[in-house]
Formats: C-alpha cells, structure tokens, sequence
C-alpha cells in the first residue's frame, strides 16, 4: 500500500500529458495486434461479418449466402457428428482452440437450418465416442505421440453419409465451403436445375484453370481432382499468409517507433498501417477460399457430378 502512496504526481505540463496518454494508447493497441497476429498463425481469420444494428446482441458466426441458401432447402433433417477427441498434451493447444472456433460455426448451421440440423458433440474420449469416430471415418493423428486424436466432421441422413476425415486449423478458412457441400450431397439439397443453374454463371476463365491445375481431368476421379484444387490453393494461401505477416510486422514495428517518438501523428499513421494491413490479410484470404469454391463448382460441372440423391 505504501507504494501507491508514493506514485508521482500527475504531470500539469502539456508535452507531459501527452506523452501519459500515448503510453495509455499504445498498450493495449499492441496487445490487440500481437493476438491478431497470433490468430492468423493459427489459421483463425474468418470471413468479414456486418456489424449488427446498434443495440443488437453479436449474433456470432455469420454463414454466407450460399451456405444459407442450401440450408433454406432442407427438406428433412441431418446430423452432423462433431470429433474433436484431444488429449492434454502442450502441443495439441491450438487444435483445441480451433476446435472450439469450429463449434461456433456448427451452432451457426444449426441456427440457420430452423431445426433441420442436429449436431451431435463428441467431446468425451470415451470408448463409445473413440468407436464412433473410426466408424465415421474420421482419421486418428497424434499416434506417435500418444494416446490418438481424432477432430473431423460427419455429416449424415438416412442412409447417406459423408465424411471431413479430418479438418486442421491451415484449411480453417474453407471449412464452411467444405462442410455445406458436404450437406449439399448427403441431402440432395442441390437441385439438378440448381447445377445448371450455377454452372451457367461459371466464368469461362475458372473452367481454364482447372483445366490447367489438372490436366488428367477426363481420367481423374473427382474425389481425387478436388484433392488437387484444395492443396494448390493451401499452397497459395500459405505463400499469401506469410507475405502478408511480413507487411503487418512492419507496420507493428512503425507503431512501437511511433510510440516511442511520442509522436501523436505518427502513432495514428501506424495504427491506420496496422489496421489495414489486417484487413489485407483477411480479405487475401477470403478470396484464395473463394476461388477455390468456384474451382470446385466448375470441377463438378465438367465431370458431370449429379446430386446424390440421383
């Protein structure tokens, strides 16, 4: 106590109060950006979602359009098993923290479907659920570390079944693409005339690319061409995330530098810097995941998939 009786009085001075409230501002600005930057790492940039109105509650993870129109024409309903078997090891830290940020999206499906999807959370690492997953599909990792993991997805109705073996924090960015196609061919939501449909809008430059990403396309089986698709654009996304980190670095650095100049303008350049170069990232990525989903669209299309309720 006797300590807080001896803190210095507060400056009266101008030059000194300015620099209290840039040390007063800076602080938590670089708190903020150290766990934005260590969100990105760990592959947590998720998609931009609209402030909701003034006085409105956070309604969580938003879905996109596409991903709400397919639940819009659910018929009947699915379950979506959830795996997320972790143990207690260090190293499984941030598949956990991915885990949960995995569970948010599943409570947004199960929102937005008005009742047709239950999703079934396996979080115990009990015999029974440990059972399950492998009966699912779902991959085990970690075996030779420990005991085994499982996180991956199933998505089932009736006596269709599709499963995400198993999903990691890298592709967290085209996971809701994955999983609403998933439930697009489990349930059949996706109407022959929906095909066609989406196919017409189809730019002619995307069916090129995938064209040029596989050139066995005519022998290629479509499981396998996704396959493709998916890990040239991981490796774009890694090459775009590593650049982009680069120049969010660089604008953190300008900010301490700022912070330690105590200049006023200069630290409200640096967090304009800081600020967009976030922006920058989570965009880049967006539109890496984007392309892919119209990838995979025109793949379908040129090996003539059918929904598979046909």
């Amino acid at each position: 106590m006797q300590l807080l009786n001896q803190s210095p009085a507060r400056p009266a001075n101008p030059a000194s109060r300015r620099s209290c409230w840039l040390a007063g501002k800076v602080s938590p600005l670089i708190l903020a950006v150290v766990c934005g930057a260590l969100a990105v790492a760990v592959g947590g940039f998720w998609y931009f979602r609209p402030v909701p109105p003034s006085g409105a509650a956070e309604p969580g993870v938003r879905l996109s359009d596409s991903s709400r129109a397919v639940l819009s024409r659910l018929k009947s309903p699915l379950e979506i098993r959830f795996y997320a078997l972790l143990g207690e090891a260090d190293h499984l830290v941030a598949l956990k923290a991915f885990s949960g940020r995995v569970d948010e999206l599943l409570s947004a499906y199960e929102r937005e479907a008005g009742g047709n999807i239950k999703v079934v959370r396996n979080v115990s690492r009990a015999d029974a659920d440990l059972d399950a997953a492998a009966a699912d599909g779902i991959t085990a990792f970690n075996l030779n570390k420990g005991e085994p993991c499982y996180l991956g997805l199933s998505v089932a109705q009736d006596d269709q079944k599709e499963s995400l073996a198993r999903i990691t924090p890298e592709w967290e960015q085209a996971l809701e693409a994955d999983l609403t196609r998933a439930i697009m061919r489990v349930s059949g939501a996706q109407s022959l005339a929906s095909l066609v449909a989406a196919a017409s809008q189809a730019e002619s430059s995307t069916f090129e690319e995938v064209k040029r990403a596989i050139p066995d396309l005519e022998t290629m089986p479509v499981d396998e061409g996704r396959q493709v698709l998916r890990e040239a654009s991981l490796k774009e996304l890694k090459v775009a995330a590593i650049a982009m980190q680069t120049r969010i670095q660089e604008a953190e650095q300008r900010l301490i530098d700022a912070q330690k100049n105590k200049s006023e303008a200069g630290l409200a350049l640096a967090m304009k810097e800081v600020q967009q170069a976030h922006a920058a990232q989570a965009e880049k990525l967006k539109e890496i995941a984007a392309r892919l989903d119209a990838q995979v669209t025109a793949l379908e299309r040129l090996k003539g998939v059918a929904p598979s309720s046909q």
